[in-house]
């Protein structure tokens, strides 16, 4: 299923929902783009740049992994979520994640319309990532999945158990592939 172009939407929204507020006139104040494939455990995010002294900019990412597949109530929910964070910002410039201000607008968003929800966390499913190595503690015999190889990494349990609690190279764990099914 090809992805939705945000655009339209995204205009959309700013006029329903934050009085044009997001837009010097027709252009917006954030960018919105699809991600590309690297977001894979949350829905979407806001973020913006500066330096000490100015704004550099901002921009709305939805995750293309987690979105593409679903309805369109799913995106139009997660890209109006990342707007209210960005309305907090740029236009209230205030600091803040879920808060008061957030809570406001996305409740005052709900009871405006019907076509989707805005919540403060998704309930989309999220693929699990696969262990690629196992981390084994030579001293104990435990086995720990790890997605990526790190360095200096030691039993904890060992450490607690004949340490204090303090790290110990005696209980450096040792990296094995994952085998995988062929």
């Amino acid at each position: 299923m090809p992805l939705i172009p945000l655009l339209p939407i995204f205009h959309q929204f700013n006029r329903e929902f934050f009085d044009k507020s997001l837009t010097f006139g027709s252009h917006p104040k954030v960018a919105v783009r699809w991600s590309d494939g690297r977001l894979k455990k949350t829905a979407g995010l806001y973020r913006s740049y500066r330096s000490l002294t100015k704004f550099l900019k901002a921009e709305i990412v939805l995750s293309r992994p987690l979105l593409e597949s679903l309805p369109s109530t799913a995106i139009e929910s997660t890209l109006c979520h990342e707007m209210i964070h960005a309305w907090i910002d740029l236009v209230l410039n205030v600091k803040e994640g879920h808060g008061a201000n957030f809570q406001q607008r996305m409740h005052e968003i709900n009871s405006a319309q019907n076509r989707f929800q805005v919540t403060v966390h998704h309930q989309f499913p999220v693929p699990v990532a696969l262990p690629k190595w196992w981390a084994v503690c030579l001293s104990c015999g435990v086995r720990l999945p790890y997605r990526r190889l790190v360095n200096g990494a030691a039993c904890r349990q060992c450490c607690e158990k004949f340490s204090d609690g303090q790290w110990d190279s005696r209980f450096l764990l040792k990296y094995e592939p994952v085998l995988k099914d062929i």
